[in-house]
């Protein structure tokens, strides 16, 4: 009889991506008190308490800054996300960023709303003030993109469909990623090089030790006087007081974010929603889909893909037995993983190892069934962190 799983969700999820797991297989709720997985949006588990029944967590989102990676990295738990479902939500806005900073379109929209008087005066005052609200266009103007990831290239893709010059920087670029992005980018050198040519600049990488404070107060003045800055990825990437001091001196004309703050409150230079990039029902149902599906691959084969913390790897099945190791990237680990499955007499049909880091997995598919006696020996051996049987 195939195995069941139990799956408990933090937040709403899509009902969308909830329907992707099998109600004769899986039990989804809010109320699982050991689950075999967690699905999550926004919920902080930063100091939650994660049952040791947990083989995964699952974010349908992109950044998981709310989920504690580093402890579950430790557990053998890989962490999903939902990378690129949301990512035409989030393009969509940024170009609403740039149209409502280009045209004044919130300080247009709030002198039209506080005129008064009848028709024939009104029309006398919008004909009065309308050139206070002058604008500029986007066509010809230039998009610097710093990170080139799947809402980057979409970000690129439109702005050049718009008649823009775009430049971008990514170091880390995929080989992949790099094939999909539009011909028409030019590649900056670096992130001063790029920031020196852009009339708009907007940003595309996760929060991490190395991107936090990204935008400085040095690079903040290295920027074209003007210019336009766009944060819809995470707060701590700009130095908020570094921005605020640019827009005070008129060294910058605008800047557009996703995340209020105390700083930036009532600021007119500041367009500042209410983190909305992938707040659309598609972005949503989206990210729940994805995620339910990586997470069913991997609960039922080991399979895995589109993680934060783990390779990814993928074995078609050739056996109806199958183990997962998760483990630390050491030396003699596929020695000693394979000589215990020879010292229990189990033959190898097909073997994967993969490795991330310092983090390595490995899916083996045997000619007969795993004693739970070898299970617990593998799960002894120092450095592994996580052994799974997955029978079908």
């Amino acid at each position: 009889m195939a195995k069941t799983f139990s799956i408990l969700t933090i937040n709403k999820i899509s009902p969308l991506g909830l329907k992707r797991f099998p109600a004769e297989r899986y039990v989804v709720s809010p109320d699982i008190k050991e689950p075999d997985a967690i699905m999550v949006r926004s919920q902080n588990m930063l100091e939650m308490d994660i049952p040791a029944s947990v083989k995964a967590i699952a974010r349908a989102g992109a950044g998981t800054n709310n989920v504690p990676v580093k402890k579950m990295s430790a557990r053998g738990v890989p962490v999903f996300n939902a990378a690129g479902a949301n990512a035409n939500a989030v393009k969509e806005l940024i170009i609403t960023g740039m149209m409502l900073s280009s045209r004044n379109v919130l300080q247009a929209l709030s002198f039209a709303n506080g005129l008064t008087g009848d028709d024939a005066t009104l029309h006398k005052l919008v004909e009065a003030g309308k050139a206070n609200y002058a604008g500029i266009e986007l066509r010809g103007r230039t998009l610097g993109i710093i990170g080139l990831g799947a809402i980057g290239r979409l970000v690129a893709d439109a702005a050049i469909g718009l008649g823009m010059q775009v430049i971008g920087y990514d170091p880390e670029i995929t080989v992949d990623a790099a094939w999909s992005l539009p011909a028409q980018v030019k590649k900056a050198q670096s992130v001063e090089d790029l920031l020196k040519q852009s009339d708009f600049v907007t940003l595309h990488v996760p929060l991490l030790d190395a991107t936090r404070g990204l935008i400085n107060e040095k690079r903040v003045q290295v920027m074209k006087p003007g210019s336009v800055l766009l944060n819809f990825s995470r707060d701590a990437i700009v130095d908020e007081d570094a921005v605020i001091a640019g827009l005070a001196s008129k060294h910058l004309r605008n800047y557009v974010c996703d995340f209020p703050s105390q700083k930036n409150r009532g600021n007119p230079a500041i367009i500042s929603l209410p983190h909305l990039g992938a707040s659309t029902q598609e972005a949503e149902d989206n990210c729940a889909v994805m995620v339910a599906e990586q997470l069913r691959d991997y609960l039922e084969h080991g399979n895995l893909f589109n993680t934060v913390n783990f390779p990814n790897a993928s074995m078609p099945r050739e056996s109806s037995f199958r183990i997962s190791i998760a483990n630390a990237n050491v030396p003699n680990m596929l020695g000693q993983i394979s000589t215990a499955l020879a010292a229990a007499d189990i033959n190898i049909h097909n073997m994967l190892n993969k490795s991330r880091g310092e983090m390595a997995y490995t899916l083996v598919d045997t000619d007969s069934a795993i004693p739970a006696k070898l299970i617990a020996q593998l799960a002894a051996i120092p450095g592994v962190l996580m052994v799974r049987d997955l029978p079908l």
